[in-house]
């Protein structure tokens, strides 16, 4: 017995003295296993979503000639017409003249023209009937040496040499401005009203205001030189068609963004 008890004391002894293995031990020993068997995955790729409350451009631009059957917009080489304006049907650009950002000339039913250095500034709409009520031509016929003032409206009239229509304006089918002529802003000219030769005008419908001194007919034709020196600035900066769309698809590439 002695002996049996002998032998049991040194087995527990040597059973306290083996070192038990930690638990983080084997949680590495489990960790390769699984390794082995399941090798790490590719970290996912991040994806770049358009946000959705941010506005679709198209960075394209849009058309600025428009052909409406057998009649297509004619511009003037020296002519300067702004990108973002839209020339539809039977409309004539003639040299030296401009027209500016926002503009609409839509020549589908009758005939549009702006004269020699002549200018159709920003926002302008420029259209034409059928035909008009007082027998006249009804194509909208804009002469040299014109100033037609931002966000006015021309429906088949006729504007001769030498005027300003003032900013705002709007002149109805059949009107009518003769030579050296001068009609306020925010005037409304109503269908076959003429505004004589050497006249002002204004108002809602327009009336005679006074008569223009000498000196303010000659500036006329100067404000027409004037805003055709400006055009051939922007000219010169101006590309027939937009490039920046393609910078925006290479970043759209780059980015990993749909096109």
């Amino acid at each position: 017995m002695a002996t049996i008890s002998r032998l049991t004391q040194k087995a527990v002894r040597l059973t306290l003295a083996t070192p038990k293995p930690s638990i983080r031990h084997l949680s590495s020993a489990a960790a390769a296993a699984v390794q082995e068997h399941h090798p790490p995955s590719a970290p996912p790729k991040r994806e770049i979503q358009e946000s959705t409350d941010r506005l679709k451009w198209d960075y394209r631009g849009q058309r600025m000639s428009i052909p409406l059957g057998q009649w297509n917009p004619k511009i003037a080489v020296d002519a300067y017409v702004a990108p973002n304006v839209v020339l539809a049907g039977q409309v004539v650009v003639w040299d030296g003249a401009s027209v500016w950002n926002g503009a609409v000339l839509r020549g589908d039913l009758n005939k549009i023209s702006v004269g020699f250095c002549s200018n159709v500034q920003e926002k302008c709409v420029l259209h034409a009937a059928w035909s008009s009520p007082t027998g006249l031509p009804a194509d909208t016929s804009v002469d040299r040496y014109v100033t037609v003032g931002a966000y006015s409206l021309l429906r088949s009239c006729t504007i001769e040499p030498e005027c300003i229509v003032g900013q705002h304006s709007i002149l109805m089918e059949g009107s009518l401005m003769e030579t050296h002529s001068i009609l306020e802003a925010g005037s409304v000219v109503p269908p076959g009203r003429r505004i004589p030769t050497g006249e002002l005008w204004a108002g809602n419908p327009a009336r005679f205001v006074r008569t223009l001194t000498h000196e303010e007919t000659l500036e006329i034709p100067k404000l027409a030189v004037a805003i055709n020196d400006l055009s051939k600035v922007h000219f010169f900066e101006f590309l027939p068609y937009s490039t920046v769309y393609l910078e925006v698809e290479k970043l759209k590439k780059k980015l990993g963004i749909n096109i």
